[in-house]
């Protein structure tokens, strides 16, 4: 059970989101996707809305949670922190929580309204448990890149390099313009493909194989390995050294 200053935390976090705009855009991207998505038809419709729900739990996560820390980083908030009791795994579960709860939220408004309007057959559970872990990942994975960003403009370039090395692969996949077998084995250890694979099993007919499975223990295992050995170990030398010290 989360502790009061965790919660705390995650509700600071949350409005610093407002602050800098990030839960404005994010809603605003939704509404964008909302009015195309609804006049798409057919195959397409059902091929473009798991991965309209893809880029937004994954890159979309990398872009907000690199926007925060790059605000932060420009008003120095992150030396406040350092001298509150707040432990540092407490200061990153709450930004990569926030993050999460936020996404959450600008995702579920584009699949409920086109569960309403379109009658999208979906698993609540399992979409529930695809976008939070998916996002959870990349939050985290955000998290570490933007340690070795020094501005915003650096960080757009990653976010760029990422797509064009990990989400077109999977986008090419999912549309079978990949169609080699051992494709399929490859981008296993994608983790961009890893949450297509359980977002896409989200929809109805849903067949949970063995690559649904294997994919979410990968987001999972390998998320707490980023985060423990990585982005835990190395918050404390980011942290002092944006704030001078």
């Amino acid at each position: 059970m989360m502790n009061n200053r965790l919660i705390y935390l995650i509700k600071g976090e949350l409005i610093r989101l407002h602050k800098y705009k990030v839960t404005s855009v994010s809603f605003l991207i939704a509404l964008i996707w909302l009015i195309v998505l609804y006049f798409v038809d057919g195959n397409i419709f059902n091929d473009l809305l798991p991965l309209l729900i893809l880029v937004d739990s994954t890159m979309m996560s990398l872009m907000y949670i690199g926007s925060v820390m790059f605000f932060e980083k420009k008003e120095s908030t992150m030396s406040s922190m350092l001298v509150t009791p707040a432990r540092n795994s407490e200061l990153i579960l709450a930004k990569i929580l926030s993050n999460t709860i936020h996404n959450l939220l600008s995702t579920a408004l584009i699949i409920i309204v086109f569960v309403i309007v379109k009658n999208v057959e979906v698993n609540y559970i399992l979409i529930f448990l695809a976008i939070v872990f998916s996002t959870l990942y990349h939050t985290t994975i955000g998290l570490l890149l933007s340690y070795y960003q020094k501005d915003f403009t650096t960080m757009l370039m990653t976010v760029m390099m990422i797509s064009f090395l990990l989400l077109i692969p999977a986008v090419l996949f999912s549309i079978n313009v990949l169609k080699s077998d051992i494709w399929e084995y490859i981008l296993l250890i994608n983790p961009i493909q890893a949450a297509n694979e359980i977002i896409s099993q989200s929809f109805k007919p849903i067949n949970l194989d063995w690559k649904y499975y294997f994919s979410f223990l990968y987001l999972v295992i390998s998320g707490l390995f980023i985060y423990k050995f990585l982005v835990l170990k190395q918050f404390k030398n980011y942290a002092i050294s944006i704030s001078g010290v």
